[in-house]
């Protein structure tokens, strides 16, 4: 997984190598400046396997992976998979165990460098992350094929947004990533994006993470200018952002155990939903998490506890 947000300014000439934005891909044909973040679905490859073209619903490619590939399995070793709150959901269901227990034996933690978060990634055997992947079954392949990560239903694509200067939404395109070793380019299986994506099962994830992916990306944006409203992220937020995005079981307790239900205005019947609904409890999380690291309005506070925060600052700041 890895990310890019630039500036470039597009042109109507046809895509030479000068004629591509920062980020190498081909630019569009309208002079706009744009932004681009690009949050890739694949695994950390050495080099640059990626190929700029940015790809619609409608474009076709040629690919297919099967057992009887040369290259079968070889992507399943050195894998570098973070993994998304919606695999997390969908991994501890598959093999019935608590988010916990799950992070305990198939994961390791660790920092996202660009936007300087805490991840959970897959295990993988072996020093260094050199073995193969925790869930490999040997020849068969994956062992949790169905509940299989984003970033493996992704591959070979990955995921990108542009989001026109002054433009309210962003548009998806996706891209090709071609490793050296990977033979699934070469095989004649030819098919749409729009086909592709919908036979990996993607579309449902990327709905669940898409708040996940803007708290990543904007804080690939902030840390240039030194962190949220130029102050680093403290160490409590981001043990707050790794608890939303890995264990709903712990963060439902913070919800139902504090005085979260208390602080902020949640609609009673939307209490309800998230007692027994995680993916509701996940998008609570996440704008939850945009309020306390952007504050955004995306939660609101009770009215007592708002005037009461602002009495304490005016205090603190000397005011009457």
């Amino acid at each position: 997984m890895a990310d890019q947000k630039k500036h470039a300014t597009d042109s109507q000439s046809p895509a030479t190598e000068s004629q591509r934005d920062e980020t190498g891909f081909q630019r569009p044909g309208a002079e706009k400046d744009i932004e681009i973040d690009i949050f890739e679905g694949v695994r950390q490859a050495k080099g640059n396997p990626v190929e700029p073209v940015r790809l619609q619903a409608a474009d076709s490619f040629c690919f297919s992976c099967h057992k009887s590939i040369s290259c079968w399995n070889r992507c399943c070793h050195e894998a570098d998979v973070t993994l998304t709150p919606a695999d997390i959901l969908m991994l501890t269901k598959k093999l019935g165990i608590g988010p916990a227990e799950f992070l305990a034996q198939y994961t390791v933690p660790a920092l996202w460098e660009k936007s300087d978060m805490p991840v959970a990634k897959l295990r993988t055997d072996g020093e260094s992350g050199a073995g193969a992947c925790v869930f490999l079954a040997g020849d068969e392949g994956c062992g949790v094929y169905s509940a299989r990560p984003a970033t493996c239903r992704y591959y070979p694509m990955g995921l990108a947004s542009i989001k026109m200067m002054g433009a309210e939404h962003k548009e998806d395109f996706n891209f090709l990533v071609k490793e050296s070793h990977c033979k699934g380019h070469e095989e004649e299986k030819s098919q749409t994006v729009a086909q592709f994506r919908a036979e990996q099962g993607v579309e449902a994830l990327d709905e669940i993470n898409r708040g996940w992916i803007d708290i990543m990306m904007k804080m690939v944006s902030w840390r240039s200018v030194g962190g949220p409203n130029a102050k680093a992220v403290s160490p409590q937020a981001k043990k707050m952002f790794f608890m939303v995005s890995t264990d709903v079981d712990a963060f439902r307790r913070f919800v139902f155990e504090t005085r979260f239900l208390d602080t902020y205005v949640i609609d009673p019947d939307v209490v309800e939903i998230l007692k027994t609904d995680d993916i509701a409890l996940l998008q609570l999380g996440f704008d939850w998490l945009k309020n306390v690291l952007f504050n955004e309005q995306t939660i609101n506070m009770r009215e007592q506890v708002l005037q009461g925060a602002i009495a304490k600052a005016r205090t603190e700041m000397g005011a009457t």
